[in-house]
């Protein structure tokens, strides 16, 4: 498999992904965490095309950040540069391209119907779908994170650069969430993983 990728996709995903890759020419480099994206992709200088995918991802969170980005790919050589990035082009591009891989032989059992129905209408990130997150979490290393709708009202948390801040009420989706070291008021998604100060 072009850039030795296998080692971080479902084995039942490998052929179908060798083969997409081949026929699109694309460089695919597995990158260091990097907490604004899990993936990217970018025509290079050179004409080439390029994406880039965390390397902390589980398995399949890995495998639908790479087909995410293998969406743009396709989706702006087939309808050109001034689509939306996350449009109806790139959507209906994303769904077609995740379809085969929607079976018993890639996902768990219990992740389909969750990808099924995040792939009606795929949003622009998997994080802010709160069940099929949380699906998907579950595939996760263990790590010190929650999630902030786990998080207890009136309770401290902090983010991954230090910032500490108090969980308010819940606004239709988001929280209110006031930094401590300013007052400032932010919203924050109900997924976003933080990790609590134990009092």
């Amino acid at each position: 498999m072009p850039n030795a990728i296998e080692e971080y996709i479902p084995e039942g995903a490998q052929e179908i992904i060798t083969r997409l890759l081949k026929q699109d020419k694309l460089i695919v480099k597995v990158r260091k965490e990097r907490k604004s994206k899990h993936g990217d992709y970018r025509q290079l200088p050179n004409g080439m095309h390029q994406i880039t995918v965390n390397n902390n991802l589980n398995k399949y969170r890995f495998l639908i950040t790479l087909i995410h980005e293998i969406a743009h790919f396709e989706a702006y050589k087939e309808y050109g540069r001034f689509i939306k990035p996350h449009g109806k082009e790139w959507k209906h591009t994303f769904q077609r391209l995740m379809l085969p891989f929607l079976n018993p032989n890639v996902f768990p059992m219990d992740v389909l119907p969750l990808l099924a129905n995040h792939f009606k209408n795929p949003k622009a990130s998997s994080d802010t779908d709160i069940k099929l997150a949380l699906a998907l979490k579950q595939f996760d290393p263990p790590n010190d994170k929650t999630y902030i709708f786990e998080v207890p009202i009136d309770s401290e948390f902090k983010l991954y650069n230090g910032r500490i801040f108090k969980k308010g009420k819940q606004r239709r989706k988001r929280f209110e969430c006031i930094e401590v070291n300013t007052g400032r008021l932010y919203l924050f998604n109900p997924n976003a993983e933080v990790e609590i100060i134990n009092s």
